[in-house]
């Protein structure tokens, strides 16, 4: 029995849902979002909110139960909110600027990365060493951040590259003499 899965999802006021044709369609102030669904599941869309219930007893449909209610939880969130990834930059020379649909990336390489900017997504660079990435696709804003972080991981060393805002990264003492 899934715990998260019993509690239907509130759709705030200004925010329309309807679910035809294999998918669910979400309608907020920031955009439209649609999510195709899963067969072992039902969903019904009532004043209260949206109810997500399996459709048999099978372990499958228990399984999808908790997680496709969350994912139509994002679709509401990201209607009415939006999604943030805020990226730190630590490093001497290390530094990203906001050009257009480009974001120009200086990270101890012998050329500049050059990250075209995907459709939905927005970046900004309030300073030379953060980057902060929205939107209202959360899947797809986790998506960039990870890319934009794959050219240079944090290295445990010096600690120089690509962080998450609040992530840990785990220190080495270098040689002994």
């Amino acid at each position: 029995m899934s715990r998260i899965g019993k509690k239907p999802v509130p759709v705030p006021a200004g925010v329309t849902a309807q679910v035809e044709g294999g998918q669910i369609s979400v309608k907020g102030p920031k955009g439209t979002l649609t999510m195709p669904l899963a067969d072992d599941i039902k969903y019904e869309v009532t004043d209260g909110g949206i109810s997500v219930q399996p459709a048999n007893e099978t372990k499958r449909a228990r399984a999808f139960w908790g997680m496709q209610r969350t994912l139509v939880q994002n679709l509401i969130t990201g209607v009415t909110t939006g999604f943030t990834k805020k990226l730190l930059i630590t490093g001497v020379g290390y530094r990203a600027a906001s050009q257009g649909k480009v974001l120009k990336l200086q990270l101890g390489y012998s050329h500049d990365v050059n990250f075209d900017i995907p459709e939905g997504i927005e970046i900004k660079t309030p300073d030379q060493t953060t980057v902060e990435i929205s939107g209202i696709d959360k899947q797809k804003v986790g998506q960039v951040a990870a890319e934009i972080r794959r050219w240079r991981k944090p290295e445990p060393y010096k600690g120089k590259g690509i962080k998450y805002d609040g992530e840990f990264i785990f220190r080495k003492e270098g040689k002994k003499k």
